[in-house]
């Protein structure tokens, strides 16, 4: 028999192995070509031409998608090699050479490779202009999509497979140099730890790990606590959390399970069912080998679950984070609207105009902080405070009311909103020639009516008209007010895109200028309400795509280990339902052991990197958008769903071996 007949009938016989790991391949290589070739497609690039993020993206991104790809088939290769350990060991006992057995494999993956690439390509030029659409989509433009091949895209594409199929070569290589008939014929025992007693180290272990993980947590909440810590102390922050987390995971899965089911074991005094047999034991048996695998699928699921929740919290908030930037659809500053209004009557374009007085004034509301911030945190967040007066706030709020010694704060919302929350009914400072004084706040509105490009994100002051002009008489906030009116203009929607075209025409693209005390010239770029929101947009449609993509590429490699992981150890426990089924023990009573065990091995994983996530996520959503729950949830849910598809696979391929054993 030649070399090449041996291998058609391995790869026959081993066919209801290959099965998922060649789809998963076909899956790697049409998401990997689909994204390459969507960098080359002419309709893509003419609309992200402009955009810095979109390139750049990309190509991280298919740096990313080389390493989880990377991570898939070597692990998957190395689960195979061990399922297949018997196989080699027969081979060399029949007298075949390390070097025979090796090529013998290494022809089967280039077959496996070759035809899995030829598919994928075929399947991503298809689904490149899916792709495309959807992408084009998400960042709001419109355009005809063509659909075009790109031998660049396939250039590197073979480039990058061909690499990866060295590298599993040269892995089988060094597995198969390595290995006595010894090592072969047990492989596939080790890491099946004999759990005779739990001591009292692993205990100590156990509850570490859970102490690591709930310390983690707690910190994570705490992130940006500013009472005491420094900015630079954030960094060290993270980094511990990060480490505690990653740590606790793996102490949890080595020794917290095994500690939590001999609590269990003990609790029955022996008397344990078969679905607890079959529940159980596997998983505290196996519990060493697997700690590793399952905490690295744990971190995996977290970052990659984090990554597309925080995106997907920028790109659903893109609209509500610029009516919180932009308050009106178009704003301008120091009455340079004399053209942009000519040409807007000109146009028969109705609109509501709002005007707003402007001073800059030196006030510290450090004091109406709920919770207390530390001096080196003061010193980096005081600036100027915007202010305004009562009449002009009465045109958006006409319920609005205000005695002298009084104000009200508006545009208080979003990052500092949640970083450092404010208490009505406190007192600020305010700073004058004169000295301090004294501005007790008695309402704060979220809806602001000042652009944040002035305020620095921060609140509006707004105080009576009689503290205002007093306020206005004082040389040094006459030196520092040099915007000293903001124009809020509301249109129709039905006018807004040429309401955008008249705007950059007639202000420069929303530049407006103006001079110091000094004379020197300052600028100030403003932007519509409309044109941040398709900026935003555009921008972390970008990115939500992207990790929308490397997301895929996650569960693909992390569900797939876990199912091919399940299938070897089915496999090993086919001789244990074979004897059960033979002694009276029926497929459903085997089964429910199976269901137990699975909803262990691919749940906890699950579950615990969703808590990773939402720690994670929750400590710093704020810095990226203003809607936390339907993004993270959607997110979430639908994660969760496509992950169990494979624990729906493995429970199916359990059933098969039960239904065979007998």
């Amino acid at each position: 028999m030649t070399i090449s007949q041996l291998v058609l009938r391995s790869m026959k016989k081993n066919i209801t192995h290959y099965y998922l790991y060649f789809f998963a391949l076909i899956f790697s290589v049409t998401l990997y070509f689909s994204f390459v070739t969507l960098q080359f497609n002419p309709s893509i690039l003419e609309m992200t031409k402009e955009s810095t993020t979109g390139a750049a993206g990309f190509k991280a991104a298919s740096v990313m998608l080389v390493f989880i790809v990377t991570f898939f088939v070597i692990y998957a290769n190395h689960l195979f090699m061990k399922r297949r350990s018997k196989e080699i060991g027969l081979y060399q006992l029949i007298g075949m050479s390390k070097g025979t057995v090796v090529r013998l494999l290494a022809l089967e993956n280039m077959l496996l490779w070759t035809g899995a690439t030829a598919v994928g390509v075929s399947i991503g030029f298809l689904t490149s202009r899916v792709f495309a659409m959807i992408l084009l989509k998400l960042i709001a433009k419109e355009a005809l999509v063509e659909i075009a091949f790109s031998s660049q895209a396939l250039f590197q594409t073979l480039v990058v497979f061909l690499i990866l199929l060295v590298v599993i070569t040269i892995q089988t290589i060094f597995v198969i140099r390595r290995s006595t008939l010894l090592d072969l014929f047990s492989a596939s025992k080790k890491g099946d730890t004999r759990v005779k007693r739990f001591g009292l180290f692993q205990m100590l272990l156990g509850l570490i790990g859970l102490v690591l993980i709930t310390f983690g947590y707690y910190k994570s909440t705490h992130l940006f606590d500013f009472d005491s810590a420094t900015i630079n102390q954030l960094v060290i922050k993270m980094i511990v959390i990060l480490a505690s987390t990653i740590i606790g995971t793996f102490f949890v899965f080595r020794f917290s399970v095994s500690l939590i089911m001999n609590i269990i074991r003990k609790g029955k005094k022996g008397h344990l069912s078969l679905t607890d047999v079959l529940a159980l034991t596997p998983i505290m048996h196996r519990m060493k080998g697997n700690a590793k695998s399952l905490t690295l699928i744990t971190v995996m699921t977290a970052v990659a679950l984090a990554i597309m929740s925080l995106s997907y919290i920028a790109y659903y908030s893109a609209g509500a984070s610029a009516k919180q930037a932009v308050p009106f659809d178009v704003i301008t500053l120091n009455e340079q609207n004399k053209t942009f209004e000519e040409q807007l009557q000109k146009e028969n374009i109705n609109f509501k105009k709002y005007e707003f007085a402007l001073l800059n004034v030196d006030i510290d509301i450090s004091s109406l902080m709920k919770k207390p911030i530390s001096s080196d945190i003061k010193e980096n967040i005081r600036l100027d405070s915007i202010v305004t007066k009562l009449s002009d706030m009465k045109k958006i709020y006409p319920e609005a009311s205000l005695k002298e010694g009084e104000a009200y704060l508006v545009g208080y919302s979003g990052m500092l909103a949640e970083l450092m929350p404010l208490e009505v009914g406190k007192s600020m400072t305010v700073h004058t020639t004169e000295g301090k004084s004294k501005l007790k706040m008695i309402g704060l509105e979220k809806r602001g009516i000042i652009t944040s490009q002035l305020s620095y994100g921060s609140a509006a002051i707004v105080v009576t008209d009689r503290y205002f002009d007093k306020l206005a008489t004082e040389p040094k906030i006459q030196k520092n007010s040099i915007w000293y009116e903001q124009e809020g203009y509301s249109f129709e929607e039905k006018d807004l895109e040429k309401v955008q075209g008249i705007y950059i025409k007639t202000t420069n693209g929303g530049k407006f200028t103006t001079k110091d005390t000094k004379g020197k010239e300052k600028q100030f770029f403003a932007w519509t309400q409309e044109g941040n929101k398709t900026d935003a947009l555009e921008l972390w449609g970008n990115v939500i795509f992207i990790t929308a993509f490397l997301g895929l590429a996650f569960l693909l490699a992390t569900g797939s280990v876990l199912y091919f992981k399940q299938m070897s150890d089915a496999e090993d426990e086919r001789e244990s339902y074979t004897v059960l089924r033979k002694i009276g023990f029926t497929k459903s009573e085997i089964m429910k052991g199976i269901y137990m065990k699975q909803t262990f091995n691919f749940g906890v994983p699950l579950l615990i990197g969703l808590l990773h996530s939402y720690f994670a996520v929750k400590s710093g959503w704020m810095l990226f958008g203003t809607e936390l729950t339907t993004p993270l949830i959607l997110t979430m849910s639908i994660y969760a769903l496509l992950y169990s598809v494979f624990a729906l696979l493995s429970v199916t391929y359990y059933r098969k071996v039960v239904n065979e054993s007998l």
